[in-house]
């Protein structure tokens, strides 16, 4: 594991780090079974899901810092999970599902939003401890009246806070400020995630960009890259495989994320922040919303001709990206989604294929395959 001090205290240097402990320790931890990791299920992303000796399903939610919305986060995936029920042949949903929470620190709030919560949900709270050799990873649970504590050891690799990684430089402190809350946590986690990775890993500044690679020559190879757009939005790039990340062929991937965990490889683009990937997704988010106002609203008029003749040619374009394995951006699968179907046949169409995508990528998974293949290349 990876740890880093700060202060007087330890901790895990990423969410990850901790997130790996945990599941490698749930039987001495909780005496669980692990099932599966960054398990996406109806729009959701749960860390961990595990399993009790009856089968009964247990939701782990972690995190390494402070977070005042953990209850609200654990309500998610236990109603994604309670109506999806994915994993029947493993799991038995005649049980109540388990939802625990597992932070170093508890906020107040946490604790209002779970005393009016119907959801039996328990607090974990852990420290890392360290003595003269050793250190140790100790947790107690809050919701028993003796707070239990359990205490196992932590093969670790010392981290100074400032003695590998270098905190972020003024420039990215700059565009930083700009960025929304969790745009901020999602893209210095990630900075976190890739310069703890490899020694020989480091971070190139540009005016617009902060990419991530062993050196900047013209042999030097990447595979992460922070974009900040004229309005400075941020935008992420992997070095990926080609044909949707199938191909051993690597290339600069532009990636889609709701910075709540979900991520898609939109495109590829060699160089610059990609203006016609800018320009499609505009356009199309536009068309997305009018045709959605058009379904909802059961509107067939003489005016709507223009926007189906348009949405047809869209769908037809799409569906050959499909056909030839060619990534989607994330406004191409809102239109493939819309359910024009009632307009079609009073119109004297056939019935469209209305497809449903119930799968995006996990953003971590990504940067790990990103970092990965980047090893590989050295």
């Amino acid at each position: 594991m990876n740890l880093i001090k700060t202060g007087n205290s330890w901790k895990f240097a990423t969410e990850a780090d901790l997130e790996d402990f945990v599941w490698a320790n749930l039987k001495e931890l909780f005496g669980l079974i692990p099932l599966k990791r960054q398990y996406y299920v109806n729009g959701q992303i749960c860390d961990i899901l595990a399993l009790r000796e009856n089968k009964q399903l247990v939701v782990l939610e972690l995190k390494n810092a402070e977070d005042r919305y953990i209850v609200q986060q654990l309500t998610r995936y236990y109603d994604a999970l309670h109506e999806v029920k994915p994993l029947e042949d493993e799991i038995d949903y005649q049980q109540p599902i388990s939802l625990i929470a597992i932070k170093p620190n508890f906020h107040r709030d946490n604790f209002i939003d779970k005393k009016y919560h119907h959801l039996s949900i328990d607090f974990f709270e852990f420290a890392v401890l360290a003595d003269e050799f050793n250190y140790y990873f100790q947790i107690k649970n809050l919701d028993l009246d003796n707070e239990k504590v359990s205490k196992i050891e932590i093969h670790h690799q010392d981290r100074e806070k400032n003695e590998d990684i270098l905190p972020p430089s003024r420039g990215l402190i700059n565009r930083l400020a700009k960025c929304s809350s969790e745009q901020q946590e999602g893209i210095l986690k990630i900075r976190q995630k890739v310069l703890s990775f490899d020694k020989r890993m480091e971070e190139i500044s540009s005016a617009v960009s902060f990419k991530y690679g062993n050196g900047n020559s013209k042999t030097s190879k990447f595979c992460a890259e922070f974009y900040f757009d004229s309005k400075g939005i941020p935008i992420i790039f992997l070095w990926l495989g080609l044909k949707n990340n199938s191909s051993d062929r690597i290339s600069r991937a532009r990636i889609w994320t709701d910075w709540q965990g979900n991520a898609l490889l939109e495109g590829y683009v060699p160089s610059g922040i990609g203006a016609k990937i800018n320009l499609s997704k505009k356009k199309l988010s536009n068309r997305v919303k009018i045709m959605n106002e058009i379904v909802a609203n059961k509107n067939l008029t003489y005016r709507t001709n223009k926007y189906f003749s348009q949405y047809y040619k869209d769908r037809n374009r799409i569906t050959r990206k499909i056909n030839n394995s060619e990534p989607l951006t994330y406004e191409e699968r809102q239109l493939l989604e819309i359910d024009a179907n009632e307009f079609t046949l009073v119109r004297g169409g056939g019935r469209l294929n209305t497809y449903k995508f119930d799968r995006y990528d996990s953003l971590n998974g990504l940067v790990e395959v990103a970092l990965e293949k980047w090893r590989k290349r050295l």
